[in-house]
């Protein structure tokens, strides 16, 4: 597709909170027009009530049935939806982007292990993992195109210099402590997530086990020792993975192997240890964008490479970049639509 042609694209789920930044990052997108939004909850309603950022517009939420054809389906819907309905999908669109967990993984093994199963396992080998710093390569084109968990997103591009680069082979010790917002939970987040029971918190509520170990371990070819701790902010995730490489590592093999990676990425900039306030990566300065900050720093006494990497969770982990990697998939400017750096100063993000 020309990068001044429109495409058109249908939002499935557009109540909640990942579809609301859909909306909004389709709605400036230069080469998208929002055909329809759907939620079976709001139907009727206009968007923007839903929406406070898209006040004015007039689309407003219809029932999910009867769908018109589209070029691009974005499917913001709960875990086990999609599966159920690919079928559908692909009957009226040509490119289907899940945002669920519904097609992250290879397999049909890793779903009975890791979810409940899968009922479409043969849509498997057909979905590209929409993160493009480490899948750009098999974007153009695609046709299904599987949204990247946030707290494996956030941990992946931690780490995923030192494997690429060969600092790690994948047998060493990698320990991730993930700290994430409340916008995690959804819309319908439950009293885990109500603002009397979030306040203030550092929670632990996945000290083992999380789901997302099975995208982590996928893409980087290793197992780690994985925790999430729920956090008193609205936006982001910030992981902190702890690192033992099983032979000696200078700051200059860490600054070479993450400028190899990352140099020429338009949506992962460097934040460690320079001056200023903000020295290590911050889901704050990230906040509303498409970006990811990662960084590093050698603990040389206990032969220990520390790395952090920060994200928005609503964005770079989960509508962002799937916008992005449509972007790629179309063959439209990567960029388009996600151009926003964030803004500073701002409150909790």
């Amino acid at each position: 597709m020309a990068a001044t042609e429109t495409a058109t694209a249908t939002v499935i789920g557009g109540s909640g909170f990942t579809g609301g930044e859909l909306l909004r990052l389709l709605a400036g997108h230069p080469n998208f027009e929002i055909a329809e939004v759907t939620s079976r909850s709001k139907a009727g309603k206009s968007v923007g009530s839903v929406h406070p950022p898209l006040r004015g517009t007039d689309l407003r939420f219809t029932e999910p049935e009867d769908l018109e054809s589209v070029d691009v389906l974005f499917a913001a819907t709960p875990h086990g939806v999609s599966m159920g309905q690919i079928d559908e999908f692909f009957e009226i669109a040509d490119t289907v982007v899940d945002l669920s967990a519904d097609f992250r993984l290879d397999t049909e093994a890793q779903y009975d292990e890791w979810y409940d199963g899968h009922s479409a396992p043969e849509y498997l080998e057909k979905a590209e993992y929409a993160l493009p710093e480490i899948n750009r390569e098999n974007l153009a084109g695609a046709e299904l195109i599987a949204g990247g968990g946030c707290n494996a997103t956030a941990t992946i591009l931690g780490l995923y210099p030192l494997f690429d680069q060969g600092i790690l082979e994948g047998g060493e010790q990698v320990v991730v402590d993930v700290k994430v917002g409340s916008s995690e939970g959804g819309a319908g987040g439950g009293e885990a997530s109500s603002h009397p029971e979030r306040s203030g918190v550092v929670r632990p509520y996945a000290p083992t086990g999380h789901r997302h170990e099975a995208e982590i371990e996928q893409f980087l070819g290793t197992s780690v020792a994985f925790t999430c701790h729920a956090v008193d902010m609205i936006r982001g995730a910030s992981a902190t993975s702890h690192v033992f490489p099983s032979g000696p590592v200078s700051k200059g093999d860490l600054w070479k192997a993450y400028r190899g990676a990352y140099e020429d990425e338009p949506f992962v900039r460097m934040a460690a240890g320079g001056s200023g306030v903000y020295r290590y990566p911050e889901p704050k300065s990230v906040a509303g964008t498409n970006l990811a900050e990662v960084g590093f720093e050698l603990d040389p006494s206990n032969k220990r490479i520390v790395v952090f990497s920060a994200i928005d969770n609503m964005m770079k982990g989960s509508a962002g970049q799937a916008v992005h990697a449509a972007n790629i998939a179309l063959g439209l400017e990567e960029t388009a639509g996600l151009e926003f750096t964030g803004l500073h100063p701002v409150g909790a993000p």
